[in-house]
């Protein structure tokens, strides 16, 4: 059998793991959910709490005492009036099951031992938690570093639904990683045939394009003063042209 301490807003805690079952000391539990008569609380709510188990208390002496499952600690939870209660589920739940199923972070402590000789043993099994959340916060960050083009480019796609301006484009492929301004993109896109060089069609979509769904034009009428119609056509990016020149960039 294998013992360990975790302390609540300042309430120890002990509990200890038999192969795959942890258990709970019931008075412990009782008391850190504020009740009045831990023995007569855990007499009502808990349906295994006579079973017994050799627990060493803080002055490194072994007592029997009553311990309880994780579903007798749920029901103690149940029937708490403390405010606290539902925090306490919740460390349960999420701090104190979670380390010691992932950990394995019992300490074994024999009756022989001295507290030096347990203490150095919770230490050395701390160091090894601390070199193993520090290992893998290491390979966390880099495969953060690794994929944030990836998530930038998320972003900047989850928008996508609507078209933009090819000036809007430029600022997208900047956040992504590769610097470029209005100008340049136009420039490219122009020498790239996906827009028209020159005469009335210059900065207009070539039929490539359109075919592919990556552009479309906007046409506008605007009446002059002297009664005469201007037409103007202004070309945007399709949500299915932010995602192939964004990658057409970063080269994916």
């Amino acid at each position: 059998m294998n013992q360990l301490t975790k302390t609540f807003e300042g309430q120890n805690i002990r509990v200890v793991g038999e192969g795959e079952k942890i258990l709970f000391v019931a008075s412990d539990v009782a008391k850190a959910l504020g009740y009045k008569r831990p023995n007569d609380a855990i007499n009502q709510h808990c349906k295994g709490a006579t079973v017994k188990r050799s627990i060493i208390d803080s002055l490194n002496r072994t007592q029997e005492m009553r311990v309880i499952r994780e579903s007798d600690v749920y029901r103690l939870v149940t029937n708490s009036q403390l405010p606290a209660a539902e925090e306490f589920e919740m460390w349960v739940m999420e701090e104190v099951l979670p380390s010691i199923r992932k950990d394995g972070a019992y300490v074994a402590a024999q009756p022989d031992e001295t507290p030096e000789e347990i203490m150095a043993k919770g230490l050395l099994a701390a160091q090894t938690t601390i070199e193993r959340l520090q290992r893998e916060r290491e390979v966390a960050a880099t495969k953060l570093e690794e994929q944030k083009p990836k998530v930038l480019f998320a972003d900047a796609v989850s928008t996508s639904q609507t078209s933009i301006l090819i000036g809007q484009l430029a600022k997208l492929i900047t956040q992504n990683g590769h610097s470029i301004g209005q100008n340049r993109l136009f420039e490219w896109l122009r020498q790239n045939n996906y827009l028209g060089k020159g005469g009335q069609h210059r900065n207009e979509p070539t039929q490539y394009s359109m075919e592919r769904g990556w552009f479309e034009v906007l046409e506008r009428t605007n009446h002059n003063p002297d009664g005469s119609v201007r037409i103007t056509r202004t070309t945007k990016v399709t949500g299915k042209g932010q995602i192939y020149f964004i990658n057409k960039f970063l080269g994916n």
